[in-house]
């Protein structure tokens, strides 16, 4: 496989890739809590594995984002695959690992607090916010790769 062949393989695939991995990281930091939470209270645990599965989107993200960079890759356009695919995959890689750190928190403010579940969950959303921006950027930019459908 030539050099460029492979640059632009790694841009495509490694947006799936690097936000799956994320939301793995992520589901597990918030899951964990979740049911360490459970332990402590009587009721609520769907709120609780609701809050836990935020962080699962950024891996569709990714996914979403490899589909629409998926195309014949050639010299002209391996570079700007691997950049899109491979810059837009860590920022979902980050987002679903710092989500996951924020659905933590709320759920420890579920579990001792409930009164104050809403407002607990405001930083995860900021995060999804972000982690959609950095989407639709990424899918902007495709439109001006060359040799596909994006």
């Amino acid at each position: 496989m030539i050099g460029w062949e492979l640059l632009g393989w790694a841009g495509i695939y490694g947006a799936a890739v690097l936000g799956i991995i994320g939301s793995m990281i992520g589901l597990t930091r918030a899951g964990q809590a979740a049911t360490g939470a459970m332990l402590d209270v009587d009721s609520g645990f769907g709120r609780l594995i609701a809050i836990a599965g935020m962080p699962a989107s950024q891996g569709i993200y990714g996914i979403v984002l490899t589909l629409t960079l998926n195309r014949p890759i050639t010299a002209d356009n391996a570079a700007a695959l691997a950049a899109i695919g491979l810059l837009g995959g860590l920022a979902q890689l980050a987002g679903a690992w710092l989500q996951g750190e924020c659905c933590a928190a709320a759920i420890l403010v579920a579990k001792s607090k409930p009164e104050a579940f809403g407002l607990s969950i405001a930083p995860a959303a900021f995060v999804e916010g972000f982690t959609v921006f950095a989407l639709a950027f990424a899918l902007l930019l495709v439109q001006t790769v060359p040799g596909g459908g994006g």
